[in-house]
């Protein structure tokens, strides 16, 4: 047989969906609040919430996504309800309102909900600026939904994934300070590195500054390109970089991941068979099995 790297993709596809069949996912002590961060555009930020957030879910898992990012990409991927009259991350940051108004439930996923973004929150930049504790604002909300949650008698949260906008503003500020936990996705390609630097500095700043607890627990590897030596090599210094961090899992460059919002679908739920979603639901059980920091 051939050695070519769709024989390489098949074979690995093929391994991985035999050893991912009936798999359970082992609930965290705690709920694990991660930040999706890349002030770079266009690495797979909003893929990775998404689809990571289902694979989540569908492993038995309690998971909330929030939408910072103004342009509500992961609420159109997730089917969510985001026009101008919506509840939503606005109201929940600039007006004070709890994050128990704006969640909605994720159509035909039954443990998966989302507080989406609607346009209205990319005036939030601005308004922010003049608030009291404009930084901590996010923080206060999750942890106020998380105790009603509870005195409710509500199946805890497993985990809170919040997606932000590419860019560092103040959105993604209350991004990395209402976390523990920073997840980086990298796309294979040349100045992935150089990025990386940039945002490792601020999240620095940040630790330093607003959230001394914040560690980056996880780097993901994006849109790789297995036939490209460029993308190996650029895969190969991260790891040498990030040992620890890095997952074994990389997502593949798919047609079918980049189809999938069109349709207001997760992945998972319009081709499960697919290399991506094999590899989401694969990178889901690794970040799972991990000891939260």
């Amino acid at each position: 047989m051939e050695d070519t790297p769709l024989m390489r993709e098949l074979t690995r596809d093929h391994a991985r969906r035999r050893k991912l069949e009936g798999l359970e996912f082992g609930h965290p002590d705690t709920t694990r609040i991660i930040t999706i961060a890349n002030q770079k555009g266009g690495v797979g930020k909003t893929s990775t919430t998404v689809n990571l957030a289902a694979a989540l879910s569908m492993g038995g898992l309690e998971v909330l996504v929030i939408d910072a990012d103004p342009q509500g990409n992961t609420s159109t991927a997730l089917s969510i309800e985001h026009h101008a009259e919506v509840p939503s991350m606005y109201e929940v940051l600039v007006e004070s309102a709890p994050l128990s108004d704006v969640v909605q439930d994720v159509p035909d996923m039954p443990h998966l909900h989302c507080a989406p973004a609607t346009i209205n929150l990319s005036g939030a930049e601005i308004e922010l600026v003049s608030l009291v504790a404009r930084e901590n604002r996010l923080r206060n909300a999750i942890r106020e939904y998380l105790e009603q949650r509870e005195e409710r008698g509500e199946v805890r949260l497993d985990y809170v994934l919040v997606d932000c906008p590419p860019s560092l503003g103040l959105l993604t500020v209350n991004a990395l300070v209402a976390a523990r936990e920073v997840l980086i996705p990298i796309q294979a390609e040349y100045y992935a590195l150089e990025g990386l630097s940039l945002l490792l500095n601020n999240i620095d700043l940040i630790r330093q500054h607003l959230n001394p607890e914040l560690v980056v627990s996880t780097i993901m590897l994006t849109m790789f390109d297995a036939r490209t030596r460029l993308a190996s090599q650029v895969a190969q210094d991260v790891r040498d970089h990030f040992p620890e961090q890095t997952l074994e899992t990389s997502i593949p460059r798919s047609v079918r991941i980049s189809e999938a919002p069109s349709y207001g679908q997760t992945v998972l739920t319009y081709d499960p068979g697919s290399s991506g979603a094999l590899a989401y639901r694969a990178a889901a059980y690794e970040l799972n099995t991990r000891p939260a920091p």
